[in-house]
């Protein structure tokens, strides 16, 4: 068996900032597992450019933005392996993993950072009614085999959900010659950023459908034509309100999920965002075990996954120089009204920062409202937003000053601004 300080499964965005992040605060032995034949994960596809801007202060493509991070990990020559699947994790930090080259391999770990990133909601996910034709496809796979394959998914084309690769992909088909029909949202608002709505559709003049979903999808061996229909307030097809389109492809940006499998498997505690529940340094409810990215809360843009990723990685460095002993006390953070969740869902004050980041999403659009901080009853800290949407995570400072115990709760909410 193998022996390594610290263990980072995934090698995206996260997974190298992670490393990178623990490697400068003094643990070297580190192991970065990919799945993948390169590091780089999911931006290896991402060819179109608005990456890096916050990190690097200049906008870069997926790709180059990877090969930067790919660069720092190679001049600190922090140990990586590719191709590489995990199969199993223990409680007691073992990690098995399996290759071509190397076969079955097991390492210890002193510390284990999930770097593991998400996968797409399908067709079978949500259950579209009809046909179960060839050229139903999730926005990610779309966008692989156009970015690094070079086929060419579609010529009549129609996207389903308006989440950002779903809009990044309808510009990115119109500019390769396909025809984008349009676009079904199920919910009154748009679930992309502004940016992405207003560059990939409006300067395309491609329809957007709100409160609208497919409710039928017809073909023999690929699809021939779908229909979409009006929701209504329980998100189901209102009779009637049939629109149709002869298509050749259906295109699927619905949600993404966390691929807590491993994390599942040794039963640590779980968010209302299908990850892991994480105090302030990242680490789970298994000592020894942290979480980043979108493995942990899905995130809008990928400046943001590697500077919290880059603090797990630190908060990994710690724990194994003995700088993070679990206090049995912690303050729990819960999602009050308007607020879909809250990261970190605890904080133990002795090991905490001077100014604790908390990252949310609101439930729906909202004007002229406070996030409003209360611990314990008393209310500690309020932020006027004059525009919030959940397309957008929030991501605020809270004094730690303000919190005079290790005992009790926080709530964060979304409170109306009085007229």
């Amino acid at each position: 068996m193998i022996k390594k300080d610290l263990v980072i499964i995934g090698g995206g965005s996260a997974g190298m900032a992670a490393a990178v992040g623990a490697y400068d605060q003094g643990v070297k032995d580190i192991l970065i597992i990919e799945r993948g034949p390169f590091l780089g994960g999911i931006l290896n596809q991402c060819i179109h450019n608005g990456f890096g801007l916050t990190e690097f202060k200049e906008e870069l493509t997926g790709p180059e933005f990877a090969s930067r991070f790919i660069k720092e990990v190679k001049e600190r020559n922090i140990q990586y392996v590719l191709d590489s699947t995990v199969t199993s994790l223990t409680r007691d930090k073992v990690v098995t993993y399996t290759n071509s080259t190397d076969g079955v391999v097991q390492v210890e770990a002193k510390a284990i950072v999930m770097a593991t990133g998400c996968y797409e909601r399908n067709a079978g996910a949500i259950g579209i009614p009809g046909d179960r034709p060839a050229g139903v496809l999730t926005a990610g796979q779309a966008q692989l085999f156009l970015n690094e394959y070079g086929y060419l998914v579609g010529k009549r084309v129609f996207i389903l959900g308006s989440g950002d690769i779903g809009l990044i992909m309808a510009r990115r088909l119109t500019l390769e010659g396909a025809e984008v029909l349009g676009v079904a949202e199920i919910m009154p608002w748009s679930n992309g950023l502004n940016r992405n709505m207003v560059q990939c559709l409006y300067d395309f003049n491609i329809p957007l459908y709100l409160s609208h979903t497919v409710s039928k999808v017809v073909g023999k061996e690929r699809v021939e034509r779908i229909e979409i229909s009006q929701v209504d307030a329980t998100m189901h097809a209102i009779p009637g309100t049939e629109k149709s389109f002869n298509v050749d492809t259906l295109i699927l940006s619905i949600g993404l999920i966390p691929n807590n499998s491993l994390l599942n498997s040794i039963s640590c505690s779980m968010s209302r965002t299908k990850g892991a529940v994480v105090n302030d340094h990242f680490e789970t409810d298994i000592d020894g075990i942290f979480s980043c990215g979108n493995v942990l809360h899905v995130h809008d843009l990928v400046d943001n996954v590697v500077s919290e990723a880059r603090e797990a990685g630190k908060g990994a460095a710690y724990y194994i120089q003995g700088k993070l002993p679990r206090d049995k006390d912690a303050i729990v953070c819960n999602p009050g009204d308007g607020i879909g969740y809250v990261v970190p869902q605890k904080i133990d004050l002795k090991e905490a920062e001077d100014n604790i980041l908390f990252k949310f999403r609101v439930r729906k659009p909202s004007k002229n409202v406070y996030i409003q901080y209360e611990f314990n009853g008393d209310i500690i800290k309020k932020v006027f937003k004059p525009v919030i949407i959940p397309s957008e995570m929030e991501i605020e400072q809270l004094p730690k000053n303000l919190l005079k115990t290790n005992q009790g709760t926080i709530n964060v909410s979304l409170v109306q601004k009085e007229a």
